[in-house]
C-alpha cells in the first residue's frame, strides 16, 4: 500500500515537472495566444481584486488590534505601524493573498480544465492541431506569475490601511505617529522580500491547478475531487514554496 502511494506521489511529481518544463518551453516559441493571455489576466487579477482587497484591510486591521494591545504592557503602543508594515510586507501580504487566490483562482482552473478534459475539449483542441497546454496553461501561467504580485501590494497597502483606522480610532494612536512608525519600520529589504516572492507563489498557484484540472478522470465527479486537491495541494504548496523561498532570500538578501 505504502509503495503503490510512493509510486503515484511520484508519477504525479513527474508529470507536473513535465507540464511545467513544457509550459515554459511554449512562453517563448509561436503561436502566442495574445488574447488569451489578456483574458486570463482579467479573469485572475481583476476578478481577484475584491477578495484581496477586503483580506489585506481586515488583515492588517485585526493584527494593529492584537499588537496595540499587547504593545500597552511595554508602553510602545505608537510602535503599531512599524509592526503592522513589517509583517504584512514580508509575510502576511505575500502568503495571505496567495491563499486567497488558491482558493478562488486554483479551484477555478481545475474546474475549468477538468471539466473540459471529460467533454472531449481538449481532445477536439489537439484534433485541430492546437497544442492544449499552448492554448490553457500558458496564459494562465502568465496571469499568475504577473498578477499575483500586483495583488499583493495592493493587498500590503490595504493592510496598512486598515491598521491605521483601527491605531487611530481604536488605540488613540496620532496620524502622524502611525505612518512614521510606519516607515521606520520598513526596509528596502523587506520590500525586495514582499515582491519577490509572489512571483513564486503565483507560479505555483496557478501550474498546480493546470496540472490537476488536467489530469481529470471519472467525470464530473471527477472533476469534483480535483477542485478539491487543487485547494489542498495549492495551499499546501504555498506555505511550502513561502519558506523556502524565505530562506533563500534571508541567504542572498540579509
Amino acid at each position: 500500500m505504502f509503495e503503490h502511494w510512493i509510486k503515484k506521489a511520484l508519477l504525479e511529481m513527474q508529470e507536473y515537472v513535465r507540464l511545467v518544463l513544457e509550459a515554459i518551453r511554449d512562453t517563448f516559441t509561436k503561436p502566442f495566444y495574445f488574447h488569451d493571455v489578456v483574458e486570463q489576466f482579467d479573469s485572475i487579477g481583476v476578478g481577484s481584486l475584491t477578495v484581496v482587497l477586503l483580506t489585506g484591510f481586515f488583515t492588517g486591521a485585526v493584527l494593529a488590534l492584537q499588537t496595540g494591545m499587547s504593545l500597552d504592557q511595554f508602553g510602545a503602543r505608537p510602535y503599531v505601524g512599524r509592526l503592522v508594515s513589517a509583517s504584512m510586507v514580508r509575510e502576511l501580504g505575500p502568503v495571505l493573498t496567495a491563499l486567497m487566490i488558491t482558493g478562488r483562482v486554483g479551484s477555478g482552473i481545475a474546474a475549468e480544465l477538468g471539466s473540459m478534459g471529460v467533454t472531449e475539449q481538449i481532445n477536439a483542441l489537439r484534433a485541430l492541431g492546437t497544442d492544449p497546454i499552448r492554448k490553457l496553461v500558458v496564459p494562465r501561467m502568465l496571469a499568475g506569475v504577473f498578477m499575483v504580485p500586483a495583488l499583493t501590494v495592493i493587498a500590503d497597502f490595504m493592510g496598512v490601511f486598515g491598521g491605521w483606522l483601527i491605531a487611530r480610532y481604536q488605540l488613540g494612536v496620532a496620524t502622524s505617529l502611525y505612518w512614521t512608525s510606519v516607515i521606520d519600520g520598513l526596509f528596502l529589504q523587506d520590500a525586495w522580500m514582499g515582491l519577490f516572492k509572489p512571483f513564486f507563489l503565483g507560479f505555483v498557484i496557478v501550474t498546480i491547478g493546470c496540472h490537476v484540472g488536467l489530469r481529470v478522470t471519472g467525470g464530473t465527479q471527477g472533476v469534483g475531487r480535483a477542485t478539491t486537491q487543487a485547494v489542498v495541494a495549492g495551499s499546501v504548496s504555498v506555505i511550502a514554496v513561502d519558506l523556502f523561498v524565505t530562506k533563500l532570500l534571508f541567504y542572498l538578501i540579509y
